[in-house]
């Protein structure tokens, strides 16, 4: 089967949080036999900062950041059985919507994959003439990477045919264990871009931390942070390319993990950073959010802080026996339950059936 599948971009994280997810989920649906190509524009200087080359398991087309070129990119959906539009492609959202789905085929199953399901949902509850929330129910599926009940439920009542998550989960031949590297030493690792619904959460749980801890090294990676007031304890090293992110991962003594506000507040949503690190064996600290033991155990397999004093507590209490035993343990519950095939195997039947459901309705 052929999947048409838009988004921000396979071949850059760059200032792109989605990459990895897109990444490891279509790799594995590819090796289950999908014949998908990837459609993405060039927007936000990504194709400049590529960190990895088109894949063997997805044809890439990259067409231009223009109204004229997202249309021709559109008219490919024809040629697909599932047809997917993402949540923050960056260029002409609304627009590209209405092409896909205007030009889908007819026995297509067509699919909104939401990577960012409740700012999405904040967006379109309080705009009753948003194109996409007038879209959903002419859509056979919402997907999103997170969210559980919450989101179920709003995407139901805002009229979706359907809700169904597809959580973040480990590429285990992406992130895995590697050796320390001293250019990312450091008590306590933080990597993330400077979003605006994070930076507040970024204060509390890293930033201030820091300050109260003036003996303790702590290590930035992101972008967005240049001209941040920070403490002389803090080494910010800026973009941190997906070559580095095991290294980084894994020679603090531990790293941190913090949602974006509205992730946090809905819960069921753990982000890519949490299997990237589990998959490394890093001992990782995560903000609290509803649904952690879902997926990795608080105090075995994760630390868990609801504010930054608990951070400062959690950091003075680790040792770097206690944080290797809990980084091995995570690396084995994440390989055991929450890797990109487990998830491909429940999208691909999801997938089959579906498309099963159109052609017998078809005849």
């Amino acid at each position: 089967m052929k999947i048409a599948f838009y988004g921000s971009s396979l071949v850059s994280a760059y200032w792109n949080g989605a990459a990895t997810y897109y990444r490891g989920l279509l790799r594995a649906l590819a090796a289950r036999g999908y014949d998908i190509t990837f459609y993405e524009p060039d927007v936000y200087d990504r194709q400049q900062n590529r960190d990895i080359d088109p894949p063997e398991w997805c044809k890439v087309v990259v067409y231009e950041g223009t109204i004229d070129a997202l249309k021709v990119a559109a008219e490919e959906a024809a040629k697909a059985d599932i047809v997917v539009k993402a949540s923050g492609v960056g260029f002409e959202d609304d627009l590209l919507l209405d092409q896909v789905l205007r030009n889908a085929a007819a026995h297509a199953v067509t699919i909104f994959w939401d990577v960012d399901a409740p700012a999405t949902l904040a967006e379109i509850k309080s705009a009753p003439d948003h194109p996409l929330r007038r879209a959903l129910h002419t859509l056979d599926l919402v997907l999103t990477y997170g969210g559980g009940a919450p989101v179920i439920d709003a995407y139901r009542g805002l009229g979706a045919r359907e809700c169904i998550p597809v959580y973040n989960a480990l590429d285990p031949e992406t992130h895995h264990p590697v050796p320390a590297d001293r250019r990312f030493q450091a008590d306590l690792g933080f990597l993330g871009n400077r979003l605006p619904d994070r930076e507040t959460r970024v204060d509390q749980f890293f930033l201030e931390p820091a300050g109260r801890m003036p003996g303790q090294l702590f290590l930035l990676g992101g972008s967005g942070w240049q001209g941040k007031p920070m403490t002389p304890n803090i080494n910010f090293i800026g973009h941190v390319s997906t070559r580095d992110h095991n290294a980084f991962n894994v020679s603090p003594k531990a790293v941190l993990n913090i949602s974006r506000a509205s992730m946090a507040e809905n819960g069921f949503s753990p982000a890519t950073r949490v299997f990237e690190a589990a998959g490394a064996g890093a001992c990782l600290i995560t903000d609290y959010w509803e649904g952690i033991d879902l997926f990795v155990k608080p105090d075995e397999e994760v630390l868990v802080a609801r504010d930054g004093q608990d951070v400062v507590d959690i950091l003075a209490g680790l040792g770097e026996v206690k944080a290797r035993e809990i980084g091995s343990r995570a690396l084995a519950r994440v390989l055991a339950e929450h890797t990109y095939d487990h998830r491909a195997e429940a999208v691909d039947a999801l997938f089959r059936s579906r498309v099963r459901a159109r052609m017998e309705a078809a005849e």
